[in-house]
């Protein structure tokens, strides 16, 4: 390699290491800060760090509130667009896939070359929006940082428990940053002054790349590359220790030794995918520990591409999750058997009802098996007319035994089940549940179920309880309702984006409309003798079958809930 040849390839590996370097501090900056002070940090280092002229970070509040959009227009001082004019200019794209935005985009009046990165591992954390004046905007080596700096916002605002152990890293890369700066500095007076020394100055050359290595094994993550093809050629000393195998048997395909099993063939098709199409993707394995112990990580890759374009190396990082996968479980758990609590609760508040269904076909059988046995004792017996009222003496046991089955099935303690569940009929079963408690109350029922309606995948019994919470919280709405009528209106529908709708109307005493998304919170009620859960737990089971429970206003006397769910098959 000539003279010339190797200060180029110094200065260049300068620069992407002090970037690097600068993008894996930033979470000491972060530690102990409010994710406020996290995204300001975030804005002001990719301005300086990729030479930006825009900025625009939108972050998703994870209880569903607004999203919250911060912006860095220009660094010369000028006024540029609020975060809100910018968001209303990418509206149309922030939920599409990055792959499929725009390349440029007129933002306050000047044309920028833009590049969108998801942060989060759906993007439920945000998105970051970098743009630039200049051509050839995003070239390979910003793409990577812009890349990295979201991968480093992630997880400086999920890791909060990690904090104190990225301070300490962040230390030692100060340290080490220093030392190496120092030595790239040394090394390219010395080649500058001593030109026939070619030898000496790629053994400096060499001992960078070995400091950068060092680097890299400190790093507390699971850090990796691979070939173009998929073979394994690097692992940090992290990911050595934790499977604790030596590099040597990591190399090739020795690496899937440490691949739970039954998670191999999905992580194989993944890597195939993300290599066939040559750019950034994740998937989720479970890794062996050197204990033996299988724990899950989430598997980052981003692709390393050469001046031309073409994909030379994919590195990538592998994140335990284990911690955060059984919180999410329990979570999950916990809403089920809170869930389960309410319709507990539920079956007091239908007690005058649930009597009602069940004395009626009681009552009936009772007077049939009566008639039965006086039509039997005439001379002659009446075999005919006995036989009928026998008949009907067995349809109101069945008639009894159904409800008992619905009760059973509604207010049973059972475990969450996915399956094809057709809305109008786990309507109309809840109904009839009801139907005593509506008439007691003095409520006209008007059903509107819509015919061909599609089914949606879920948990049946869950589903229902949605509904039944909905029904009985408009009938208790009209209760005291004397001067109009009591009207309770039940429609089904399909929704405008293919999925299945159901809307709950009733003339009852409305609600204030600044306190909608009041109605949703746990403990908060308008009743005295309410605990303020079933509206909480109904959103909570809608929002884990992928669908929205809201509520509005009616224009004149009442309030309407609406739920919608996808459709599909399970």
């Amino acid at each position: 390699m000539e003279p010339e040849q190797l200060g180029a390839e110094i200065q260049r590996l300068q620069l992407c290491i002090n970037d690097l370097v600068g993008i894996l501090a930033l979470p000491a900056t972060w530690v102990r800060g409010e994710p406020q002070t996290i995204v300001q940090s975030l804005l002001d280092s990719l301005m300086r760090m990729v030479d930006l002229d825009l900025v625009y970070l939108r972050m998703t509040d994870p209880v569903g509130d607004a999203p919250c959009e911060l912006v860095r227009f220009d660094r010369s001082g000028r006024d540029g667009p609020r975060p809100q004019e910018v968001g209303r200019l990418l509206a149309p794209w922030l939920d599409a896939d990055p792959q499929a935005w725009p390349a440029r985009l007129a933002v306050g009046g000047t044309d920028l070359a833009i590049l969108p990165q998801r942060l989060g591992l759906h993007g439920e954390i945000g998105l970051l929006v970098a743009g630039a004046t200049r051509k050839g905007f995003p070239r390979e080596t910003e793409r990577l940082l812009v890349s990295v700096m979201a991968n480093q916002a992630t997880v400086g605002l999920q890791g909060a428990r990690h904090l104190s152990e990225q301070k300490r890293v962040a230390e030692e890369l100060d340290r080490r940053v220093a030392q190496r700066t120092a030595e790239l500095a040394a090394a390219n007076s010395e080649l500058r002054r001593q030109m026939a020394e070619r030898r000496q100055a790629e053994e400096a050359l060499a001992a960078n790349e070995r400091n950068l290595d060092q680097t890299i094994n400190s790093i507390p993550g699971l850090v990796w590359s691979t070939r173009t093809d998929g073979t394994a050629e690097f692992f940090n000393q992290h990911y050595l220790d934790y499977v604790g195998r030596p590099s040597d048997a990591m190399q090739g395909w020795g690496w899937i030794a440490a691949v739970h099993p039954n998670d191999l063939p999905g992580l194989m098709d993944a890597w195939q995918s993300i290599r066939a199409q040559g750019c950034t993707g994740e998937a989720e394995a479970r890794l062996r520990r050197v204990d033996g112990t299988y724990r899950r990580f989430l598997l980052r890759v981003n692709p390393f591409h050469d001046e031309g374009g073409a994909v030379v190396r994919w590195f990538g990082i592998n994140t335990d999750i284990e911690d955060w996968k059984e919180a999410q479980d329990e979570l999950r758990d916990t809403q089920a058997e809170l869930a389960r609590v309410t319709r507990v609760m539920t079956m007091g508040q239908l007690t005058a009802s649930i009597a009602h269904e069940i004395n009626q076909p009681l009552s009936g059988i009772m007077t049939n098996a009566s008639t039965c046995l006086r039509m039997l004792a005439t001379d002659p017996p009446n075999v005919a007319g006995a036989l009928e009222t026998a008949r009907r003496t067995i349809r109101d046991g069945k008639r009894a035994s159904d409800v008992i089955a619905r009760l059973r099935e509604l207010f049973g303690k059972r475990g969450t089940a996915a399956e094809a569940v057709d809305l109008n009929r786990a309507t109309e079963e809840v109904i009839a549940l009801t139907s005593t408690e509506i008439q007691r109350c003095g409520v006209s029922l008007r059903m509107e179920l819509a015919g061909d309606l599609p089914p949606v995948t879920g948990d049946r019994v869950q589903l229902q309880q949605v509904i039944l919470n909905l029904i009985l919280n408009a009938t208790e709405a009209m209760r005291d309702v004397d001067e109009r009528l009591r009207e309770l209106r039940i429609a089904t529908g399909r929704m405008e984006a293919g999925g299945v709708g159901l809307t709950v109307t009733d003339s009852g005493v409305g609600f204030d409309p600044a306190t909608v998304e009041t109605l949703f919170n746990p403990f908060y009620t308008t009743k005295s003798d309410g605990m303020g859960i079933g509206l909480s737990v109904s959103r909570s089971i809608v929002q884990n079958h992928q669908g929205r429970l809201w509520a509005e206003p009616n224009e004149g006397a009442g309030a309407t809930f609406r739920l919608s769910l996808p459709a599909g098959h399970p």
